[in-house]
């Protein structure tokens, strides 16, 4: 039976560099950058997150490779990636950081429906990331 649990999750991009500048410069993700340039469809790389978990990002087109699936325009839909916070405030100034790393605000932060506080971005792929504080939810680093 599965476990419930993810540990790594892959976005393909269109730019290695760029993305790896926006997520490693911008977003302050610690990496040891690009790795697997020596192989054909292999330059990744990678970012920690929580413990146990990555972020890696992947040229598309050697996603597809790999996966044996047809490459398709990108959908700023199919996804949100979600990053909580543990305030109002570290909200606005991850949207902010995000903002001043070349990211696309789609969504200001605001006050919920829900009782929480939340605010969109693209990613320069077009990835799909809400920063967000649940009230409900003890986040502690």
């Amino acid at each position: 039976m599965m476990k419930p649990r993810i540990s790594v999750l892959t976005l393909g991009v269109d730019d290695l560099e760029r993305s790896l500048t926006f997520y490693r410069d911008g977003l302050g993700l610690p990496t040891q950058g690009i790795i697997g340039k020596e192989f054909e469809h292999g330059a990744v790389a990678f970012f920690d997150l929580q413990a146990g978990v990555k972020l890696a990002i992947w040229n598309r087109i050697d996603l597809s490779h790999e996966a044996k699936v047809p490459l398709t325009p990108p959908s700023s839909t199919e996804m949100t990636i979600g990053h909580n916070v543990g305030s109002k405030e570290e909200v606005d100034k991850i949207m902010e950081q995000a903002q001043n790393a070349g990211a696309i605000i789609t969504d200001p932060a605001h006050d919920t429906f829900w009782g929480g506080y939340s605010g969109h971005f693209l990613d320069p792929d077009g990835h799909l990331w809400e920063v967000v504080w649940n009230p409900e939810w003890d986040i502690t680093d």
